[in-house]
């Protein structure tokens, strides 16, 4: 991610800024952190795009999970319709229906717990992130007003 890149920029500016021994502070660069925020600033709106479309694309691979659970149910119920008049064949499609529909909601609920946990993941990335870069913009705005 960009942001993290320009976090880095910002924390090497403020690491060789010109030691101050007596306060334990040092000076900086004001227009370098000022350009290093405002770059941050532009970048942010991306990385929440991303986080949107992550969640939009979680929210699409959830639907298409559930459509094909759905098919395959609807597969299972048609061969069951035609298996219907013979009874051992009868016994047979309802245990393969029972197998595919079984097998249909353990992957539905496989895709589903992987995109909640990849969307969480990158969600989770991104919000700390934002918290780091929110710290340092405090830090420094801190820094400044003394």
């Amino acid at each position: 991610m960009e942001v993290l890149s320009l976090i880095d920029e910002l924390e090497d500016v403020v690491e060789k800024g010109v030691p101050i021994p007596v306060l334990g502070k040092c000076m900086v660069d004001k227009e370098e952190i000022l350009e290093l925020i405002q770059e941050i600033r532009l970048k942010l709106p991306d990385d929440l795009k991303q986080a949107k479309w992550v969640k939009e694309e979680r929210k699409r691979i959830l639907l298409e999970a559930q459509n094909e659970a759905n098919n395959v149910i609807k597969e299972a119920e048609s061969k069951i319709a035609s298996l219907i008049d013979e009874h051992e064949l009868t016994k047979k499609a309802y245990e393969q229906a029972s197998e595919i529909i079984s097998n249909a909601q353990k992957n539905a609920r496989e895709i589903r717990l992987g995109t909640k946990e990849y969307a969480d993941e990158i969600l989770s990335n991104l919000e700390r992130v934002i918290q780091e870069a929110l710290e340092v913009l405090h830090k420094n705005r801190q820094e400044l007003k003394k």
